[in-house]
């Protein structure tokens, strides 16, 4: 166990999976970047690092506006007139591939052929690298770090044809999980990539289209839920309609089913299942399959909380908010110089001891990474009061990192990789530990023969591997 300190207190390193960006595109408004805005805001959850919006106004010029921070920082009052255009899209970002700096904040935007071209994209192209190497042997010049940028090179230098044509040639060069919108000129492509590994949405307001990575943002800004955008469809959205195309080859989706268990807001509906609904089902069939001797179940806030009203209600026990946490956590803070014992957990979650004391309490959790958070907050309870405390994941074990759009660390860090669930337990000291089995989640989401979703971070079975590029770049 000494790959995990547990004087660790880095509470930027948060022992937290997260999904790397959430996009949103609107054609056809009068105010297409503030509703873009909104859209962002609704899906901050999805990216906290960096936010940017790119118009097209009535003249063909590009507009475009991009800082690290949260949405409501980087966009204000001062900014929004900036970004002129019935059409523009924008982007949310937590870094994955490429490094934590604003030049790899997105969309990426450049002129080409007189003509504007600006890139969002939510996912990894796990042949990013070897795309960027022909690219670069054929003389692109890159200026930022991210598998995103590659996108635009392609685009610049596919064959002669219409830009449907150009950006089609560039999808079919990528490999891995994309959910991406480009703007070209006065059309708006937004694509999946054939697995659909991410979600992406199409909305309507008024008689304007809208585009996000979850339908959540629509009710924001009062949209209309129109349908998934299917995996491998290319939809293009220009003055005269919209039109579907399916330029790939058929491929068994691949959705990834952490979308359900953690990434997506609760109150959104992906695929037509409710994440919300579907987080109580987990916890139901968690309390089926690890049943304790309890007297109260309480989340680890906020992931934690559909799945413990589940767990507690299909087991009789009653439901309590026994950690309160705190939303108003920056990215810096003045740390004592006399070290405070569990400073970072402590400056996001609070034990309410008039819940937890000298009871046995079930604390519900959607999944251990590390492993050092989940330490901590065991010792927090137990100082609290807590007389037992038993730990349920309403995920199976995470042995796997994930290549397409979510920040994992290497398998060598997580800790389900290489131990038990006893000796997990035992680390993190609580009285019991369990994880909802495989079978269990398949139930809950409802795909018990396991086709339709990406399970690589519990099975290793990944349905892309990075191969090598081949023709495009010429």
């Amino acid at each position: 166990m000494d790959a995990h300190r547990d004087d660790d207190v880095n509470w930027l390193d948060d022992d937290r999976f997260h999904d790397e960006c959430g996009v949103v595109a609107v054609y056809g408004h009068p105010e297409a970047a503030n509703l873009t805005y909104l859209g962002l805001h609704a899906l901050q959850h999805r990216g906290q690092e960096s936010a940017g919006i790119a118009t097209v106004d009535e003249g063909g010029a590009l507009h475009l506006h991009r800082a690290m921070g949260l949405v409501q920082d980087v966009f204000n009052p001062a900014v929004m007139p900036s970004l002129p255009g019935r059409i523009a899209i924008g982007h949310v970002r937590y870094s994955t591939a490429g490094g934590s700096h604003v030049r790899n904040a997105q969309p990426f935007g450049v002129e080409h052929g007189g003509a504007p071209l600006a890139c969002a994209h939510n996912g990894n192209l796990t042949n990013a690298e070897a795309l960027k190497r022909e690219l670069d042997a054929a003389g692109a010049i890159f200026q930022t770090t991210t598998d995103t940028e590659v996108f635009l090179h392609l685009v610049a230098r596919a064959p002669k044809g219409d830009v449907v044509d150009r950006v089609v040639h560039a999808l079919r060069a990528a490999q891995g999980a994309f959910s991406v919108v480009f703007l070209v000129g006065d059309t708006l492509i937004a694509a999946r990539d054939p697995h659909g590994f991410r979600p992406l949405s199409l909305g309507i307001l008024d008689r304007a289209y809208v585009v996000a990575s979850e339908p959540t943002a629509f009710d924001l800004i009062a949209a209309e839920f129109v349908r998934d955008i299917e995996p491998g469809e290319v939809l293009v959205i220009q003055r005269d309609g919209i039109r579907s195309l399916l330029p790939f080859g058929e491929v068994p989706a691949r959705f990834c089913v952490f979308e359900h268990v953690y990434f997506a807001r609760p109150d959104s509906v992906l695929g037509g299942r409710s994440v919300y609904a579907t987080r109580r089902r987990m916890g139901a069939v968690l309390s089926k399959v690890a049943p304790v001797e309890a007297d109260v179940v309480i989340p680890v806030p906020d992931s934690g909380v559909p799945a413990a009203i589940g767990y507690a209600e299909a087991a009789g026990l009653p439901f309590q908010m026994g950690l309160i946490r705190s939303h108003y956590v920056g990215r810096t803070f003045i740390e004592p110089s006399q070290s405070i014992r569990h400073f970072g957990v402590r400056l996001k979650l609070n034990p309410v001891r008039e819940v937890l004391q000298n009871r046995r309490v079930v604390v519900v959790d959607d999944s251990i990474v590390r492993g050092t958070t989940s330490r901590k907050i065991v010792k927090m309870l137990r100082d609290a009061g807590a007389r037992e405390v038993h730990l349920r994941i309403s995920s199976p074990p995470t042995r796997w990192p994930c290549f397409y759009g979510i920040d994992t660390p290497t398998r060598r860090e997580l800790i389900a990789a290489s131990h038990t669930t006893d000796e997990i337990a035992r680390y993190i000291t609580s009285d019991s530990l369990a994880y909802l089995p495989l079978e269990g989640l398949r139930e809950a989401v409802n795909y018990p023969s396991g086709e339709g979703f990406c399970e690589a971070c519990f099975t290793g079975d990944y349905p892309v591997s990075a191969v090598p590029a081949e023709r495009l770049v010429r």
